[in-house]
């Protein structure tokens, strides 16, 4: 992956970071508010700085597993997010935003692990 490309993902993996705060802030006083709260603020907020350490992997095989981390902390976070709208804690609008990009976190990660993986072969 480029540097400039590595750094706009980085980026968005901030946003989205800062975006999964104003949820978690947003969720409802309750029991189940609380809970997914203290789920999300973890899963949500790990990717980027989990993103920075494979940036700085000592190794193909080391990079392979600090993206593989990230890859399963934003898949975490999606499943919290379409919770949060299965149950109607917040606004679907506001929630199908994060959902969607959420998603294409997913998908680029995804895309680079295989990436990652089919070079690590060669």
């Amino acid at each position: 992956m480029s540097e400039k490309k590595g750094e706009e993902l980085e980026e968005r993996l901030l946003e989205f970071a800062a975006r999964i705060g104003k949820v978690v802030d947003a969720l409802p006083d309750s029991r189940m508010g609380k809970h997914i709260a203290g789920q999300l603020v973890r899963s949500g907020t790990s990717p980027a700085p989990n993103y920075g350490e494979a940036c700085a992997a000592e190794s193909k095989k080391d990079f392979i597993h600090k993206l593989s981390i990230v890859f399963k902390e934003l898949r975490e976070s999606r499943v919290w997010v379409r919770l949060i709208i299965k149950a109607k804690l917040l606004p679907n609008p506001r929630m199908t935003a994060v959902l969607n990009e959420c998603d294409q976190l997913c998908n680029i990660i995804a895309k680079s692990l295989i990436t990652a993986k089919a070079n690590r072969e060669r």
